[in-house]
């Protein structure tokens, strides 16, 4: 059976951490995100940043850009949930965006600004007390969730892009 190169890690199953032991762990992925995206993009030419990952997917530069506006939007979503009372979010056109000029621009400037943005995230999200995490908003896709559910699914969300670029540097040889 031939892999799915949109989802090389599988789809995300939906489920809010078991325990807090899987909580650390989801903590500890959303944390180490810009390290793993860093070091999947460590020596690629700009020619190659500018690969698509898939045929029709977005470029290697698309993902960087679209990772960093996907958890800044997050950071936000959890700020929401902490602050009003099952605040319904708005989505965005993702596909739209990574057309947008600034998706032009050099990774770097994503980059930076993931590191500065997940030092300020993973500082709120160790804040959080064992209520907190049962705060919820509302996707207006999604419907209902909790922030145990948000943090399962942005800890997904690093490895899944992540792992479009060490997928394709693997079948590229790069």
């Amino acid at each position: 059976m031939k892999a799915d190169l949109r989802y090389p890690i599988g789809k995300f199953n939906g489920q809010p951490p078991g325990d807090d032991a899987e909580r650390q762990k989801f903590l500890k992925d959303v944390e180490e995100t810009p390290a793993r995206l860093r070091t999947a993009m460590e020596g690629l030419s700009e020619k190659q940043i500018d690969t698509p990952y898939r045929e029709g997917g977005w470029t290697v530069r698309q993902v960087v850009h679209h990772v960093t506006d996907s958890h800044l939007n997050s950071y936000i979503r959890f700020k929401w949930a902490l602050t009003e009372d099952e605040p319904t979010i708005k989505t965005y056109y993702e596909d739209r965006w990574a057309e947008l000029p600034d998706s032009k621009m050099p990774v770097q400037v994503s980059l930076a600004l993931l590191d500065s943005l997940h030092q300020r995230w993973i500082n709120l999200l160790s804040s959080f007390k064992a209520d907190d995490w049962k705060k919820t908003l509302r996707h207006p896709e999604l419907g209902l969730m909790t922030l145990d559910k948000l943090l399962a699914l942005y800890a997904w969300h690093g490895k899944h892009h992540v792992a479009h670029i060490t997928g394709l540097r693997e079948r590229m040889g790069w």
